[in-house]
């Protein structure tokens, strides 16, 4: 099964890069339209809610990012921190709507603490519908745009 993971500073611009490895990566692998589109915006999501909200008080901190596309016609993607944890927080700068934006673009969803480490890890697993499937609701992909 092919996979690969970076690691990059918790900050604004990591959200970009990371989000851009992972998009590159499934599409060097197969993963067709819409699934990328799905995968782009949860990665981008998840990222930034880590760079937002896992750091409170720190300057410091890393955001990871992982993808396995797997035999079984599924892609699993991890983004973990190394920061504070999930916590309910009363001066979010945040709407709330990034956990459930994920929620809605993945096949499944979980957050729990990465184990044996300190912070987050959001796994999401993703099914790329079966080629020649078309799907409504999402226009297809020019990879020229990437």
């Amino acid at each position: 099964m092919p996979s690969a993971s970076w690691t990059a500073p918790a900050s604004a611009a990591s959200v970009a890069e990371l989000r851009q490895a992972v998009v590159d990566f499934a599409y060097e692998h197969g993963v067709p339209e819409p699934c990328l589109s799905d995968i782009r915006l949860a990665v981008s999501e998840a990222v930034s809610n880590a760079v937002v909200h896992a750091f409170r008080g720190r300057a410091d901190g890393t955001v990871a990012a992982s993808v396995t596309i797997g035999a079984s016609e599924w892609v699993e993607v991890r983004v973990t921190d190394d920061g504070s944890g999930m916590a309910p927080r009363n001066d979010s700068p945040g709407l709330g709507l990034g956990l459930p934006l994920i929620r809605h673009l993945t096949d499944q969803f979980e957050h729990r603490q990465p184990p044996g480490r300190v912070g987050t890890e959001l796994w999401m697993r993703f099914r790329p519908a079966p080629s020649g499937a078309r799907d409504p609701i999402h226009p297809p992909f020019d990879a020229d745009r990437r």
